[in-house]
């Protein structure tokens, strides 16, 4: 093989020396570049952080609805606890439950308390100033009874709604409690102010002796101490709608069970001033409001028929012997068309008594008529013996 001269040959390539970074300073980029940049990696960790929270949600949002009725005072607690979160992320899972419309919140900062919507129970506590009954039976009470049948859910609210409006309205308190819890079967609402009593101000307004009297008038219907505002029949119709309801105040407790009703003295030294309305109803009732309000109403001029325990109208060591305990008997009755004396518990009556009811109030007002029950047989009697007389003296 032969070779070329050297001049020839190929020469090996040049490479040009590296530069010198000495001296060199890194590039100034403008202030909004890095910004932008900033901002990017911020999205970019929420980013993250979202599609891992979407990710969990699902599993932690189970464990809460497991665990709320368990913990419904520190249920964020819990959740950080478990899952090993910060209390801030914890509490964003547990908002996110309430906005879904599966929890229910009550109550402020440390107040604060959940409940599953749909649930067995739930209670707290509200200010009376500026409520409105409606807002607090549809963000409270409403998610927890929608679950039960239509003729219970409407009865719930009917009460509901009357008995807190009485509250807001009459109570001249500032603090209202709410609870409602389902057991056995059986639905209980309890509201409970810390105003004046409902029978203190019946007794104010009509001058009365005793917290007996102010419960006959109150249980008539049609009273109202505010007539401008109120008929007075939300009390009545309540009474009557659901399987039982109480009502405790100024020592006194009245209770009305279907057709039957109870007075107790029952002193309560925890619970002070105020009204406290029980009202329970079985899940199972077919009873509607609707049966009720036609039961006692005319479907022209509305509520027109009652029914008066007479035992309230006069001290219980006394025999019912009066006139003027009478007139306490008929007072206000002059605005129905049927009125219905119920005689239970009544040992005796006089014929003073008798004549004031059946004959001078029976003249006085033809159009009304007037009936009675559950009288025993010496009532029974003075009643019949008083109705010949009147019968005698109108046909001479």
């Amino acid at each position: 093989m032969q070779f070329k001269s050297k001049e020839c040959l190929p020469h090996p390539p040049v490479r040009a020396p590296a530069p010198s970074l000495a001296g060199l300073k890194p590039a100034k980029l403008p202030l909004k570049v890095y910004k932008a940049k900033f901002r990017g990696l911020q999205c970019l960790e929420r980013g993250v952080t979202m599609l891992c929270m979407r990710k969990i949600e699902p599993e932690v949002g189970a464990f809460i609805l497991e665990n709320v009725t368990e913990h419904p005072d520190d249920i964020v607690s819990v959740v950080s606890e478990h899952f090993n979160f910060s209390r801030q992320r914890a509490h964003t899972y547990v908002t996110r439950e309430v906005t879904k419309g599966n929890l229910i919140k009550t109550g402020q900062t440390r107040a604060t308390r959940y409940f599953r919507a749909g649930g067995k129970r739930i209670e707290f506590s509200l200010k009376l100033h500026g409520l409105s009954e409606d807002k607090v039976w549809s963000d409270y009470i409403r998610p927890m009874v929608r679950q039960f049948p239509e003729n219970v859910y409407r009865i719930c609210a009917y009460g509901f709604m009357e008995i807190l409006n009485n509250a807001i309205d009459h109570s001249g308190g500032s603090n209202v409690y709410i609870s409602m819890r389902a057991e056995d079967n059986t639905l209980y609402l309890t509201i409970m102010d810390n105003g004046i009593g409902i029978f203190q101000k019946i007794k104010d307004a009509l001058h009365l002796d005793s917290a007996r009297e102010a419960i006959l008038h109150l249980s008539k219907g049609k009273f109202t101490t505010d007539p401008s505002k109120h008929t007075g029949e939300g009390i009545f119709f309540t009474s009557r709608i659901f399987d039982k309801f109480s009502i405790f105040s100024d020592e006194m407790y009245y209770t009305f069970d279907k057709r039957d009703w109870f007075l107790s003295p029952e002193k309560q030294e925890s619970f002070g001033d105020g009204t406290a309305i029980k009202m329970q109803i079985s899940l199972d009732s077919k009873l509607t409001a609707k049966e009720v309000m036609d039961k006692y109403s005319d479907t022209e001029i509305g509520f027109t028929k009652t029914v008066v325990a007479v035992a309230l109208s006069a001290d219980p060591r006394d025999p019912h012997v009066s006139r003027s305990q009478a007139k306490r008997l008929m007072m206000g009755l002059e605005k129905f068309k049927h009125v219905v004396l119920d005689f239970k518990g009544v040992e005796t009556v006089g014929q003073a008594f008798v004549d004031e009811v059946f004959r001078v109030f029976q003249n006085e007002n033809p159009r009304i008529k007037i009936q009675y029950f559950s009288a025993n047989k010496e009532v029974d009697e003075m009643i019949k013996r008083g109705l010949a007389e009147k019968s005698a003296s109108e046909t001479k």
